[in-house]
């Protein structure tokens, strides 16, 4: 069938492309528009503890969107500042908009002023009953009419505008990133293919998957909730996935080439070619694409919040992908195909194997020396793992943004001089009234607790219960108020007690995704497995697979952990590691890292299979000594694939590292270190030493023995 859709795409190369350019350009001009439609999904279910305090607060008292403004470097309470602040500050309560305005002048905040009497903070709650975008809006004004008090410096932060300046550079960075990576990426691709032609073709496809898969994204966005995750796995699952399924039909496509000889100009030589290579490299892309799809499928049974979002987009991507691998590059390759050179000495891709490349010395390596290699190299990938043990997961906040960013400046100097603003406390929402007896014991005994700064009751809630503030010690969302958010829950305060604030949803939401994780690893493992299993036709393959795959995982966390957690190498990447790595980066990594190792490990089973089921009249050795060739064979035949597409996701890559914010270094960097370990340590050394310590109990299946 797939060697019919070969011949087929010959004689309708044309209507293929057109079909391509028609969703290439529609992507361009309407796919722009998810990343104003796409949201931040709430990472608390509605059940949580943390979700229902806070939906209660909501419901008793509605608060809008707060801007932070500090003003600093001039006498807070100078005669000419005091009148001038005043009347600035006076216009701005009558704005449109504007709910409530603090302030040391007009409203007689002076716990805003700090210590030396030179800055103070004024802060600005919006309208709670405006929307998102409205209420940016009003912020938008608010800065710019704050900015005109006569102070040598005013920094205008807050959440809405450090959310909005983290989504501006995130964008920023991509782009950037991008387009940098692109232009690298077609040199290197035509100086390793040998023409501008053949080096375009792969960045053309991955340009247009990910251009039609906005689209897809773009469309489902108007039915329904599309997240910004989704649109960040598109992106880069998109361009990882397209490349490789590009090079590897057309690294199969001049192979096939050259196989012909003389016989290369007609068009039935070229059907023939396209025909062969996409029942050969197009099988491996479809079953790729398959066993990445129906593993990220099974996210989605999950129902989380977080991690179904992103399952969303990486089925989006991984269908936009295989697509093109099996339709877009074939039809390219029709047209082009004169310009597509044969290999040249030194550009094996697609021609002659060079057993000198990296992939087959590493490989002959292995297989000379399989123990020491296998037990060495899983010794290693478990010690880069280790910085696991100390894994910190939060929300990123204005310290991932720029260092000039003026949300986080603004955000610094808070901390630096208004102690008193830097951490936002607990709720307990306690089942009894506000004057009870319990309630007074349950203060006492909260006060008591060495994770406790300070406890305040407030006014009673509508329905009269209590509802009691509570300090932590140390940041809002660091190890102690994690610590104290535990302890309140467990402990027996007298009356029945919901607890709630950002340590209390940040330990909400890694509890949920720590339930939820252990299914969803479950579900990939079964799904690859199962996919796997029928393309190599084996048991154990698969099983090797997940294993390779989970240790490859472990390390690239734990090289990530050692650099943003306990910021080595920092200064290097020009960025302060603010001692967590984002919630997402560990699971985003994992789409990413499971997608592109699954791909170079189909790619290289395929070709192994495909030499193993030489037939025997060509085979002169036992099962043993066949595997052992087969293995190198497969290798040697596909490693240039798997290397150039390494170095060509690795350019891209790396053009997220380079990007300002801290949270998408970590993404960059994280899938820099994951493609580098899977290409060099886990199928250039342990896939070819398992393979042989196994021999044929590689292709065992249940009911039938290994070959002799």
């Amino acid at each position: 069938m797939l060697e019919d859709l070969g011949r087929l795409l010959h004689r309708s190369r044309r209507w293929v492309l057109g079909t391509w350019t028609v969703l290439v350009l529609l992507g361009a001009v309407l796919g722009g528009s998810v990343f104003d439609l796409a949201q931040t999904p709430d990472p608390l279910r509605g059940d949580a503890e943390s979700a229902l305090v806070a939906d209660r607060l909501e419901a008793a008292d509605p608060e809008g969107e707060l801007v932070v403004a500090v003003l600093s470097g001039s006498d807070v309470l100078a005669v000419a500042l005091v009148d001038q602040a005043s009347r600035v500050l006076y216009d701005l309560r009558e704005q449109p908009g504007v709910h409530e305005v603090r302030d040391p002048w007009t409203s007689g905040a002076q716990d805003l002023v700090s210590a030396d009497g030179t800055g103070t903070v004024v802060t600005v709650e919006i309208d709670p009953g405006l929307d998102h975008d409205a209420s940016l809006e009003v912020a938008d004004r608010v800065a710019d009419r704050l900015r005109t008090i006569a102070v040598p410096t005013v920094l205008v932060g807050g959440p809405l505008l450090a959310e909005e300046a983290f989504a501006e550079q995130a964008v920023t960075d991509a782009a950037r990133g991008e387009g940098v990576a692109v232009l690298v990426l077609v040199v290197v691709l035509a100086l390793a293919l040998g023409g501008l032609v053949a080096g375009l073709i792969p960045v053309a496809t991955a340009l247009g998957a990910v251009a039609a898969a906005l689209l897809v994204l773009t469309s489902l966005a108007r039915l329904t909730l599309v997240s910004e995750y989704a649109v960040n796995v598109v992106t880069l699952l998109g361009l990882g996935l397209a490349v490789d399924y590009a090079l590897l039909v057309l690294a199969r496509f001049r192979e096939e080439r050259a196989r012909q000889g003389r016989r290369t100009d007609g068009p039935g030589a070229v059907a023939d070619a396209l025909a062969t290579t996409v029942a050969t490299a197009g099988r491996a892309v479809l079953v790729s694409g398959l066993t990445v799809g129906t593993a990220l499928a099974g996210l989605l049974l999950l129902g989380d919040p977080v991690l179904s979002p992103m399952a969303v987009g990486g089925l989006v991507a991984v269908g936009v992908a295989t697509a093109a691998g099996l339709t877009l590059v074939p039809a390219l390759l029709a047209v082009a195909h004169r310009r597509v050179p044969p290999p040249a000495p030194g550009r094996p891709l697609g021609g002659t194997p060079s057993p000198d490349a990296l992939l087959p010395r590493l490989a002959r390596t292995a297989q000379r020396r399989p123990w020491p290699v296998l037990v060495g190299c899983t010794a290693l990938l478990l010690l880069l793992a280790a910085p696991l043990l100390s894994l910190d997961l939060r929300n990123s906040d204005t310290r991932s943004l720029p260092r000039d960013s003026e949300p986080r400046l603004a955000q610094q100097v808070v901390d630096r001089d208004h102690p008193d603003l830097r951490t936002t406390p607990l709720t307990l929402l306690a089942d009894a009234a506000p004057d009870s007896p319990q309630v007074a014991t349950l203060m006492a005994d909260v006060g008591a607790m060495p994770e406790v700064a300070d406890v305040l009751l407030l006014d009673p809630m509508p329905d009269g219960t209590s509802q009691v503030l509570v300090e932590p010690a140390g940041p809002s969302d660091g190890p102690q108020a994690q610590a104290l958010v535990d302890r309140l829950r467990e402990a027996d305060l007298g009356v029945p007690v919901l607890v709630g604030g950002p340590a209390a949803e940040l330990v909400d939401t890694r509890t949920a995704l720590a339930d939820r994780l252990p299914m969803a690893l479950l579900l990939v493992v079964l799904a690859t497995g199962a996919l796997l299993g029928g393309l190599s036709r084996s048991v154990v393959i698969p099983v090797k697979a997940v294993l390779l795959n989970l240790l490859s995982l472990g390390a690239t966390l734990g090289v990530v952990v050692t650099i943003f957690h306990w910021g080595w190498g920092s200064s290097l990447l020009g960025f302060d590691s603010w001692g967590a790595l984002d919630l997402t980066t560990p699971l985003l990594l994992f789409m990413f890292a499971f997608g592109l190792s699954m791909d170079y490990h189909v790619f290289l089973v395929a070709r192994i299979r495909e030499a193993w089921e030489a037939p025997r009249s060509r085979r002169t050795s036992g099962a043993r000594a066949h595997n052992d060739a087969a293995v190198l064979e497969g290798i040697v035949t596909t490693g240039p694939v798997v290397t150039l597409a390494a170095v060509a996701i690795g350019i891209v890559f790396l053009g997220f590292a380079a990007g300002e914010l801290v949270a998408v270094k970590e993404i960059g960097v994280g899938m820099t270190v994951a493609v580098l370990l899977d290409v060099t340590v886990v199928r250039g050394l342990m896939l070819p030493a398992a393979m042989t310590l196994l021999g044929r109990w590689n292709w065992w299946l249940p009911g039938r023995p290994p070959p002799a």
